[in-house]
């Protein structure tokens, strides 16, 4: 009979204990969540109550799993607790991770709350993802080696591995240099202020936007929906255009080139009527100016204004579209034109030897008749 109700005991009281310290815990939270909602630290950390679960649940067991009388126990104490050994290891890890993720997604939270600037908002974005990746490596770094230490054979060549440290770091160093690199540049992105994540960028004449930044490399997502993954040493080591830096808002410019006798007053009042009817001009500025002249057509610029990179874009287009439109439909002529005349023909004489023509008397007013055939050409 005691065969059975110890192992019950031991493993219905873990599971119990463990149940009821959970239950308990979110209780409490929820309290705390109900009287603060301004801080939603509270309610993050209800996330956190699996892997605390795991922790207690894997304690109790590690402790009194001696206390089963059973032979395949008694047989494999030593496996058995190695094995409960490395699930705690892990389960701490799981839970510090955990943890130290809700309370920087809190302290961001709060932030983006309280701010209204959204460069600032981005680049505390930006900082707390790093360290939110800095923080699960070294956890799961030290995490893998305490499981490594656990292992009897990795004791006993702790001396050798400690002694050789120096060694090993500096061959480490060489053969990673450039992921150290990338791993220096990652923090010089994030607390350097350089680019943060949504900055719309040119990076190689491709536009788009910042939608990844890690510790070794950054993502632009462009126009069409491709991906551009790049090291983020590219950033510290390159020149790249930052459209959002200092604010997102933008100026765009129109070029249209047209004839000299483009009616110039009607396309501004033209223009003030599109950006009127234009959802994505945020009514800042416009203007509209001839710039350059050519002997043949003129350059006409137009200036409009956007809250950021996207309304910039459609704002330009709406601009061409519908000013090219109004030109061709209302003032044809202003439109470039090609002007052509008929060829003069070179003199008589030149003209018979191009030709290969008899040679005569040329008229006394200089003009030769145009031949009945084609002037030859050399091609039979």
């Amino acid at each position: 009979m005691e065969n059975v109700l110890r192992p019950l005991l031991v493993l219905g009281g873990s599971l119990v204990i463990t149940l009821l310290v959970g239950w308990l815990v979110d209780l409490l939270l929820r309290r705390a969540d109900s009287r603060h909602h301004e801080t939603p630290l509270w309610g993050l950390l209800r996330l956190c109550r699996p892997p605390l679960q795991v922790v207690l649940c894997t304690a109790l067991l590690r402790a009194s799993f001696g206390q089963l009388r059973i032979d395949v126990v008694r047989d494999n104490r030593d496996a058995i607790g190695q094995v409960l050994t490395l699930v705690l290891i892990g389960a701490t890890a799981w839970l510090v991770i955990r943890v130290a993720a809700t309370i920087v997604q809190s302290s961001y939270a709060r932030y983006a709350t309280s701010t209204r600037d959204p460069a600032r908002v981005r680049r505390v974005r930006t900082q707390v993802t790093l360290i939110q990746r800095v923080v699960t490596a070294v956890v799961a770094t030290v995490a893998v080696a305490a499981m490594l230490l656990t292992f009897p054979a990795m004791q006993s060549v702790g001396t050798s591995m400690l002694a050789s440290a120096g060694v090993l770091g500096i061959v480490a160093g060489v053969a990673a240099q450039s992921t150290l690199g990338n791993l220096f540049a990652g923090f010089q992105i994030a607390f350097g202020d350089m680019v943060r994540l949504g900055d719309t960028v040119v990076v190689d004449g491709e536009w788009g936007t910042v939608e990844e930044i890690t510790l070794t490399f950054l993502t632009v997502r462009t126009w069409d929906e491709r991906r551009f993954t790049m090291p983020v040493s590219y950033f510290t080591s390159n020149p790249f255009e930052n459209w959002s830096r200092g604010g997102v808002q933008m100026s765009g410019t129109v070029f249209f080139q047209l004839d000299h006798s483009a009616p110039v007053s009607a396309m501004r009042d033209k223009l003030r009527d599109i950006l009127g009817q234009c959802a994505a001009w945020d009514g800042r500025d416009w203007s509209l100016a001839v710039t350059d002249t050519s002997p043949t057509t003129m350059e006409v610029r137009a200036v409009v204004t956007a809250k950021d990179a996207d309304d910039i874009w459609t704002v330009r287009c709406a601009v061409r579209e519908q000013m090219i439109g109004w030109l061709r439909d209302h003032h044809p002529y202003a439109l470039p034109r090609v002007v052509t005349s008929p060829a003069v023909l070179p003199p008589g004489d030149h003209w018979r030897e191009l030709t290969g023509a008899d040679h005569g008397r040329t008229p006394p007013n200089g003009h030769v008749p145009t031949p009945d055939k084609a002037p030859r050409t050399g091609r039979g």
